[in-house]
């Protein structure tokens, strides 16, 4: 099982293929979507590593493909530029997985 990531920037590609993760850059809606249909074909693949901010121009894509419930998993990772989403978002699914408010 493999990683695979497909980034919006050089510097996280980079980064990442330091530590043995290959992947491809890219920057436009299109050339995303093609780098995430070519990953969602290779077998190989077991997760998929995807920038905020190439995720971003895709939604329903990878929310189809999680919903799915298919190879390869898909995390959404931050840039070198850090997080830009909601900061207690694991905060938040625990609360709404336990039903209960944790930081009040």
């Amino acid at each position: 099982m493999k990683f695979f990531l497909i980034s919006d920037n050089i510097d996280t590609a980079i980064g990442l293929r330091l530590s043995g993760v290959v992947g491809t850059v890219v920057h436009e809606r299109e050339e995303i979507l093609e780098a995430f249909n070519n990953a969602l074909k290779e077998e190989e693949i077991g997760v998929l590593l995807i920038t905020e901010l190439a995720a971003q121009k895709i939604p329903q894509e990878i929310r189809n493909h999680k919903l799915s419930g298919k190879l390869p998993l898909i995390f959404l990772i931050p840039d070198r530029h850090g997080w830009r989403g909601e900061k207690d978002f694991i905060t938040n699914y625990v609360e709404e997985a336990i039903g209960v408010r944790i930081n009040e």
